[in-house]
């Protein structure tokens, strides 16, 4: 939880604010390195064939959000152990080499914080990327799409051996989000968690607003490369390019409507362009 509790106090001392008008949450976000990927060849981030045999790197990022009424992980990374692995992991069969130059934990712990502190966990969706670390945080309330959650734990992704990762979430204390509305995770409006359906059935995406900085939102998978988002690139391996494009619509909406900064969350100039960890952005 953030020691930050005074509000007023957490103000800069130049800010002021008018009189009867509550000085805003002191919201940080921290933008922590739990991966690294180089893709031989990203040919299946794009359904059009522009891009076969195209090498590119990617990061793969988690987000802490620190409210003053508690802390939220946005995303978890590739799973954490691979940091053990020399030389780091080679999937058989996929064009992919992935390492993690530093673990999750020591990354929290550099900031006071252990797994068991946290008490939200959100993701974007739950692929392996993004869903890596989950097992760790199975003491939070977990904020999930009910389709996601659905397919995360269906007797497909059982056979697919795809629960490994986060399989002590099944029983853990779970808000799930249905509808097409945005989820107040703190009950304030600084940080909601919207839907954006297509990569996956339960795909969503997180906006966060600063008290500086302004506006961030995190789009997990809905654009992976910088070529995506202005040329509205589908993945072939999708569950459904209809959906995809109406959520990069409706997510464009968004971030014009807040005025937001767009992170598209694989992309390495994207996640740099954010205060360097451990300082956050607010």
């Amino acid at each position: 939880m953030s020691a930050c509790f005074a509000l007023t106090a957490c103000a800069s001392p130049h800010t002021t604010f008018a009189p009867g008008v509550a000085a805003p949450p002191a919201v940080k976000l921290y933008a922590l390195d739990c991966g690294h990927v180089d893709y031989s060849d990203v040919g299946s981030l794009v359904d059009d064939g522009s891009m076969k045999g195209v090498a590119r790197a990617f990061v793969v990022p988690c987000y802490l959000i620190r409210h003053p009424k508690g802390d939220l992980l946005w995303d978890s990374g590739v799973p954490e152990s691979i940091a053990d692995m020399p030389g780091g992991l080679r999937p058989q069969g996929a064009p992919l080499h992935i390492e993690v130059p530093r673990k999750l934990t020591a990354q929290l712990r550099e900031l006071g914080l252990a797994p068991a502190d946290i008490d939200f966990l959100s993701f974007s969706h739950m692929h392996f990327d993004h869903a890596g670390n989950a097992n760790l945080f199975a003491s939070a309330t977990w904020i999930v799409d009910a389709d996601e959650r659905a397919a995360a734990f269906s007797d497909a992704a059982r056979e697919r051996g795809e629960l490994a990762a986060y399989s002590a979430l099944e029983h853990a204390n779970t808000v799930r989000l249905e509808g097409d509305g945005a989820h107040d995770v703190f009950g304030d409006g600084t940080v909601t968690i919207h839907p954006a359906p297509g990569h996956t059935p339960g795909h969503t995406v997180l906006l966060v607003k600063t008290a500086k900085a302004g506006a961030v939102l995190l789009t997990g998978d809905l654009w992976h490369l910088r070529e995506s988002r202005e040329r509205r690139l589908v993945p072939s391996f999708n569950t459904s390019r209809e959906q995809t494009l109406e959520s990069m619509r409706r997510v464009e909406a968004l971030a014009k409507a807040s005025g937001a900064r767009v992170i598209r969350q694989h992309v390495p100039e994207d996640f740099t362009a954010l205060p360097a960890f451990p300082a956050p952005l607010e």
